[in-house]
């Protein structure tokens, strides 16, 4: 019975927990840093990092990501903590 009950709380404990997800961003790249693996963008507000408009260095998860675009183009992107850093998840060229 004991048992029961602690694996009802703990359901329900996880099942309140909101997990903070990713939302696609617009920005424009202002800078790439290749050989430090950042891009410097001016972004629209990042909801899921409770964060206004600005611009910011962020780190890339994925250095092919930065061959895929240049300074000025207008992307689409998300970002996330990753080991404690803003870091682009995913980013992809605006058509």
């Amino acid at each position: 019975m004991m048992r029961k009950l602690m694996m009802a709380a703990a359901m329900a404990v996880f099942s309140t927990v909101a997990v903070a997800q990713t939302v696609p961003v617009d920005g424009e790249i202002l800078k790439i840093d290749p050989d430090q693996n950042k891009v410097t963008v001016k972004h629209g507000p990042i909801k899921n990092l409770d964060m206004d408009a600005m611009t910011m260095v962020f780190a890339v998860a994925d250095p092919a990501m930065l061959k895929a675009v240049k300074a000025g183009d207008n992307i689409k992107f998300e970002v996330d903590r990753v080991n404690g850093r803003l870091t682009v998840t995913k980013m992809e060229k605006k058509k």
